[in-house]
């Protein structure tokens, strides 16, 4: 009888050491942190252009730990940082979720808006800024807003960049805060539309000075100025000089030049150790990774885009930025090793958009590239269409390579939209480096490629976009003779990386087609939430597998 109850002890408490381990297994079915980061303007091969030079610890951990998609695509136009950071974290399309540009021309407002304007709100934390700005135009929700309600406002979610859309969009309509930089004080602030006021940490982060401690130095290169063979020499026609300087050449003496214009911390790589700083104080300050519940920490890195656009792709700058973004990449990761423990946190990295190469660069070396000039071209199509239909002005506006017509003037002249893009078209076709011009409200019967079709019918917003969509040869763009810029629907805009890394992620290369829509469902997948209700993406299946 003894030994039957010894038996059946030890089996009761077998069962209870199952029944714990169910348990501890099921508690932890998800990551306790997930990192979004955004590398503004980073191109795919920029993963491979600089690789000899990058540390073990911060892009080559990601290539090297994680999953790396290789052939992801923006699937919309134009591929601009407001729209690209909405659909990262909201898997739809300006069609749907709004944000058709930076900026859009309002017809009712008979002006330009930004994209996240809103003069209902104003700004909150140490800063001079007029703060009017919140996700009011965002129509659809993020992936943060779903994590946010599918644990009943239990989760945490803090947004955190540069610039202010490329921390309002991410961190959607509700999350814990999201901060952006005050030019003017290089403070982190955020707006009414989140608080009343900033958390202690953050105006304990805001008192240290950060910002000018990193301008006041010189911006020398990270390793010895002749390695960086990737790159063209220092002293290029086609980069920009900082104001105060008179050659775009290294040392950059930071404090001369910025003048006590904290902003300037933007257009260096010392924008992204800020932000990275700030990130660590936002884990620490929100116990972020700590709870009982899934968090998220969205991080636009932005320096890396206003280099560019300073710089162009092909500078040592834009080679400089990279190789400090990834040592601190590389520190971060070792912060999120340490502070949530590894294995217990999930990072993506993608980008907004990518960059062509400077015009004069393309021009010098014998690729067909140019610059068309919008503003004085608006001006004649305004002249000939009076001179056709009638005094008044039937162009009001042109944002994002797109034509908004005056359709009051229209009206009032009895004018068709296609008696006007009938001139228009066949005005602008005349001209080098434009391939064609769109009725946007007719694209599917437009001759253009199917894949750029697609691009063009995803951007096209109804209510915020141009009438007529202007579409340039690759490597033409408007108005912008030195540096870079981006926004096209060619690969070299378009194509992006994309790596996972963490808490169940497998290490693999993965080669088949993308689109920058199937961020947003694959993070919901993983943590077993909605996706955004705007989300036309598909979830990248073998990222989940085990």
């Amino acid at each position: 009888m003894k030994i039957k109850s010894f038996f059946l002890f030890g089996f009761i408490c077998l069962l209870a050491i199952s029944f714990n381990a169910c348990s501890r297994k099921v508690a932890a079915k998800k990551p306790k942190l997930v990192v979004g980061i955004v590398v503004d303007q980073m191109r795919w091969d920029y993963l491979y252009r600089y690789a000899s030079k990058y540390s073990q610890y911060g892009f080559k951990r990601l290539m090297h730990e994680g999953y790396n998609c290789q052939n992801v695509h923006i699937n919309y136009f134009p591929s601009y940082t407001g729209p690209g950071h909405t659909c990262i974290y909201t898997g739809s399309v300006p069609s749907i979720h709004g944000i058709a540009g930076n900026a859009w021309y309002d017809r009712d407002l008979k002006k330009q808006v930004n994209c996240i304007e809103d003069t209902s709100v104003s700004m909150v934390g140490l800063g001079t800024m007029a703060g009017h700005i919140s996700p009011r135009n965002l129509l659809a929700t993020t992936v943060t807003d779903e994590l946010r309600l599918a644990t009943n406002f239990k989760s945490k979610v803090v947004s955190i960049a540069l610039k202010d859309r490329s921390a309002v969009l991410p961190g959607g309509h509700h999350p814990n805060g999201a901060y952006f930089v005050d030019g003017t004080t290089g403070n982190f602030i955020t707006t009414t539309w989140y608080m009343k006021e900033v958390p202690a940490w953050v105006n304990d982060f805001n008192h240290q000075n950060l910002t000018l401690k990193y301008l006041d130095q010189d911006w020398n290169t990270l390793l010895p100025i002749d390695q960086y063979t990737e790159s063209t020499k220092d002293d290029e026609p086609y980069e920009r000089s900082y104001e105060g300087e008179s050659k775009p050449v290294f040392p950059h003496h930071l404090g001369k030049i910025s003048k006590g214009h904290p902003d300037v911390i933007s257009y260096t790589p010392f924008g992204n150790s800020i932000t990275l700083d700030f990130a660590k104080a936002a884990i620490a300050g929100e116990h972020l990774g700590s709870g009982d519940f899934t968090d998220f920490l969205a991080i636009s890195l932005s320096s890396t885009d206003l280099v560019g656009h300073q710089f162009g792709p092909n500078s040592i700058e834009a080679e400089d930025c990279f190789l400090r973004l990834d040592r601190e990449l590389g520190d971060f990761f070792s912060y999120l090793d340490k502070t949530v423990g590894k294995g217990n946190y999930v990072v993506f990295l993608t980008a907004d958009h990518g960059v062509s190469h400077s015009i004069d660069f393309n021009v010098e070396n014998q690729i067909p590239s140019g610059v068309f000039k919008i503003d004085s071209v608006a001006d004649k199509l305004n002249g000939m269409l009076q001179d056709k239909f009638g005094a008044g002005q039937w162009i009001v506006s042109h944002e994002n390579m797109q034509l908004y017509l005056n359709r009051d003037l229209m009206a009032e002249k009895k004018v068709t939209e296609t008696e006007i893009f009938d001139l228009v078209r066949s005005y602008l076709m005349n001209f080098e480096g434009i391939a064609d011009v769109i009725d946007l409200k007719n694209i599917a019967n437009s001759q253009v490629q199917n894949d750029i079709r697609v691009k063009l019918t995803n951007g096209y917003n109804l209510k915020r976009s141009g009438d007529f969509q202007i579409l340039y040869n690759p490597a033409w763009v408007e108005s912008f003779t030195q540096g870079a810029t981006h926004g096209s629907s060619y690969a070299y805009d378009t194509h992006i990386p994309l790596l996972f890394m963490g808490w169940k992620i497998q290490h693999k290369e993965d080669y088949s087609p993308i689109d920058m829509t199937d961020i947003a469902p694959t993070v919901a997948a993983l943590l077993h939430i909605q996706e955004p209700s705007g989300n036309v993406g598909k979830v990248i299946a073998p990222v989940l597998q085990r």
